[in-house]
Formats: C-alpha cells, structure tokens, sequence
C-alpha cells in the first residue's frame, strides 16, 4: 500500500541526499527559523520540512498536486492531525511489542509477527473509519486516491479473514506438517498445513488403529532441541510471510505519518504567520521556460516571525527578466528582499502557501546563494579569494534554468576590479539562462548594466527610510548614492549637514575671538 500524499507516484524518502548546497541555502535565507516553527518541537516533522524544502520539485504538476493536498488539510487541519496522531500510535506500539527484540527461532518470530499484526488491524480499521467518515471532505487527488484505497482494500470481509487467518496461526489446536525424504534420508519439502480440529465421533472410531507416536522424554534436553528444530522448520516459512505483512503494513504507518507530517508543518507555519497578521497564497507555478516573477505582498516570512508581527511586502513585476539588479539606500530593505525572493521560489516548488499575496514564477531546478562571508580564520587567503573560490564552485554546479541570489558580491574589493568582475560573471549567467538577482552597492556595476538596456533585465531601486514607504522597493536606474547620511542620524541622533553647520559656527565664533583679541 503506498501512500502518495507528496507525490503522485512515489513515496516521500525523509533521509533522501540533500544538494550540495543545502548548508548555504540555510545559513542565508535563515531556514532554520522557519523549519523550527513548521516543527513546533516535533522532530520528525522538522526533519520532514527540511527535506521537503532543501529539495524542491521542478514539475508544476507535481507541485500541484501537494498544493490541492494541503488545501485539503488546511480545510480539514482535523482530519490530518487525527490520521498522524493514528499513525504515530501505531509505530509506538509496535516499538513497544519489539522492545525487548525477538530471538532468532520460527516460533518467537511467528508469535510476535501474529500479534503485529492483529494490533495493526485495529490500526487500519481506524484509519479506515476516519476515511469513511470524512468521504466526501478530501476533494484532491493525492487523498481522494488514498481513501479509495483504504475502502476497497481494507474493507470488513477482508479484515476479518485476516483475523481469521491469524487465529489459525496462533497454533492452538496444535501443529500439522508434512515433509519428503530426501537425500540421506533426510527430511525435505516441509510444509504446514492448516490443522484439523476432529470430532468426537471421528476420534472414537479411529480408536484402536495402528499409528506411530513418539515421547520426549522429561529432562531429555537433546530431544527437546531437535523437536524445536522440527517445529521450527514447519513454521518458518509461515514465520518469514507473516514478518514481511508486519514490515509491509508498518512501511504504510511511516509512510502516512511521514507525509502527513508536511503538510502539518505547513499548517503550522500557516497559522504563525497569520497570528502575524501576514497573508499567505497558493502560488501558480509555471514551467522552467517561462522566466521572471510576478509578485504582490511579498515579505520574508523569517522576519516576520522573528519580530512577531507584520513587515513591509513588495510588489515585483519581472514577466520575462533573467536579471534582477536591486540598488539603494543602506537598511532599505534590500537584502530582506533578496531572502523573501529565495524563499518564495524554494515554498513554491516544495508545495507550500507563500509568504505573498500573490505570486507566480517559473520553476527552476535548484536554487543557489552568494552571500558574504567572514574572513577565513586560517588566514590562508584574503576575502576576495575566498568569495572567488565560492563562486567558481557555484559556477560548476549552476545549470541553465537555476536561481542565483547573490547579496553584494565583490564588495571585498575596490569598486572598479569588483564591479568589472561582477560584468563578467553576470553577463555570462545570464547569457546560459541563469536567473540572477543581485543586491549590490558598486554603482559602477550597476550602472553600466543598466546602461546596456538589456531587455531581459529589471532594475528595482530601494528608498531612503525617511520616504513615505520605507523598504518599498520600487523600479528605477540606480543612484550613486546609499544615503549614508541616514545610517549616521539612526546610530548619532543628528543629521551630518547639522554637525557640519555647527561645526562651521564654532570656527567662526572662534575665528572671531581670536580676531577681536
């Protein structure tokens, strides 16, 4: 029985390899907010969102199909939690039954597996019932397929002669097997067969025929071993089937409680970000040859829950742009855009609600980041080495289609050498269909791609604070300044023109003084 609430075909694998650039991906967009909070201290459900999230689809069929599950779960949030906490409950128990392991003989491995099994029936009859009694609840394919599953192969004639049939393999009413002389004359071909029960009337007449029987003796330990071992080989092959049932069926519980645990990290993330007072959208995904993004209300959700309330959203109009040059004044948001840009294309493709109000975007294979980093303490090369190592490894594992997120790049060096190396590196992304937004203070780098006038490209510009919309990020050619002014007047208090007046008028009183003595 396969589960196929993630994807249409195959079953979501937790321990999957993540991309190799997974531990940058975290450590830039700040993920781990936002997998604590989908968490809510349940670690598989931790383990399951950073999965899901590090290893984005790149079908939007795919992607559909878990939005239309989560629509469900978020419909019904009920339903899901009832069907994870079932399954939850069931791998328990039988991590309870096995706690003290199971010896190597037929016979343990048998009864065990028999009781498995009859524990998880009542397990699946539960999941069954919630399925009935929501069946006309769950409209997406991912749980229409499932609770047509569970009807039709779970019904009650099929549960009780599974019941029936462990009744029988529970050997009450003894054991009956048969076997072949082999080779040596020794005993081959066992096989077990369903056991008899005789009347009373069949045992009264077959009293008195000749038979062969024979009697252990009490303390005889070497007879009582191989009379284990003839029983053993009766049932082991009872004992082999019935423990693969209890692996098939417990695969189902952790398949189900594995998948459901996404969509409940969505649902919990849903909810943190609505208590926020933030919205969220069910983005439209559109295929890996439609470039550029159209979003409105877009904010980073890991700022949003790091500060507990609303941020500022912004709108982006990129149909058809490759390149994204994003420009302005220093704390203007620039750098929060970048993040929420990376982290509603990885919740888009992973199925997840966006923090927007809406978005679209083309799928991309992968997504890769470029942010600063501290100087390496080993001191065997300086920043800009460093950051040209980084990037030359980004550059062998990008491929066409992929997202770059680069926040000031080559800023370790001076404007012209880091700018003239951001053209080339730029321009040759986006010449092989690389999608690249990029956040930099060299104006000389900016500039001189916008004065290209290159069509596939869009030039977002970000105010000063002391405008109407602080971090509004709007269109527009860069400017060669960052308003330095304003960080000075946030960190001192006083604008710089005001010191520089003052300080004008101090030397010219004491201009004046020393004049007059």
């Amino acid at each position: 029985m396969k589960v196929l609430l993630m994807h249409p075909k195959d079953d979501f694998k937790v321990d999957r390899e993540l991309p190799p650039q997974s531990d940058d991906l975290v450590e830039d967009l700040g993920l781990s907010r936002l997998f604590a909070t989908m968490a809510g201290g349940d670690k598989l459900v931790h383990a399951v969102a950073k999965a899901a999230v590090l290893s984005p689809l790149a079908d939007p069929d795919e992607i559909i199909w878990r939005q239309r599950a989560f629509a469900d779960c978020s419909a019904h949030p009920e339903l899901a939690q009832d069907l994870f906490s079932l399954a939850t409950e069931a791998i328990e128990a039988h991590k309870k039954l096995t706690f003290w392991g199971v010896n190597r003989s037929p016979e343990s491995l048998l009864y065990v597996s028999v009781q498995a099994l009859e524990m998880f029936l009542g397990y699946l009859a539960s999941v069954r019932r919630l399925a009935e009694a929501h069946d006309h609840e769950m409209v997406s394919p991912a749980f229409s397929r499932l609770r047509a599953m569970l009807l039709s192969e779970l019904d009650d004639a099929y549960l009780d002669l599974a019941r029936s049939h462990l009744n029988e393999l529970k050997l009450t009413g003894g054991l009956e097997m048969s076997s072949q002389l082999g080779r040596a004359n020794k005993a081959t071909g066992y096989v077990l067969h369903r056991a008899t029960s005789r009347g009373f009337r069949e045992r009264l007449a077959n009293r008195g025929q000749a038979g062969y029987s024979f009697t252990v003796g009490d303390r005889d330990d070497n007879e009582m071993r191989a009379l284990a071992e003839l029983v053993g080989r009766g049932i082991n092959i009872a004992a082999n089937a019935t423990a693969q049932s209890v692996d098939h069926i417990l695969g189902f519980f952790n398949a189900l409680r594995t998948e459901l645990a996404f969509y409940i990290g969505c649902l919990n993330l849903q909810a943190a970000l609505w208590a926020n007072g933030e919205p969220t959208c069910t983005p439209l995904p559109l295929p890996a040859a439609v470039p550029g993004v159209h979003a409105e209300g877009l904010y980073d959700p890991c700022l949003s829950l790091a500060i507990g309330g609303r941020t500022v959203g912004n709108d982006v109009r990129a149909e058809g742009k490759t390149l994204v040059v994003v420009t302005g004044a220093n704390r203007g948001g620039k750098s929060t855009f970048l993040r929420s840009a990376g982290l509603a294309q990885l919740m888009m493709q992973c199925g997840m609600p966006v923090a927007a109000s809406s978005y679209a975007a083309g799928v991309c294979p992968a997504v890769f980041t470029h942010f600063k980093r501290n100087e390496d303490p080993a001191m065997e090369g300086g920043k800009l080495d460093e950051e040209l190592a980084r990037m030359s490894v980004t550059v062998s594992r990008i491929t066409p289609g992929c997202l770059l997120l680069c926040n000031e790049p080559f800023g370790s060096t001076n404007e012209r050498e880091g700018s003239d190396i951001g053209r080339q590196v730029f321009l040759s992304l986006s010449s092989a269909n690389v999608k690249v937004i990029v956040v930099t203070h060299l104006f000389d780098l900016a500039e001189s791609l916008y004065n290209r006038a290159l069509g596939h490209a869009l030039f977002l510009r970000a105010p000063r604070q002391a405008t109407a919309q602080p971090f509004k990020l709007v269109e527009g050619p860069p400017e060669p300044t960052a308003y330095g002014e304003d960080v000075y007047e946030r960190v001192f208090g006083v604008r710089p023109a005001d010191v520089v007046r003052a300080a004008d008028a101090v030397r010219a009183s004491s201009n004046g003084r020393s004049g007059w003595a």
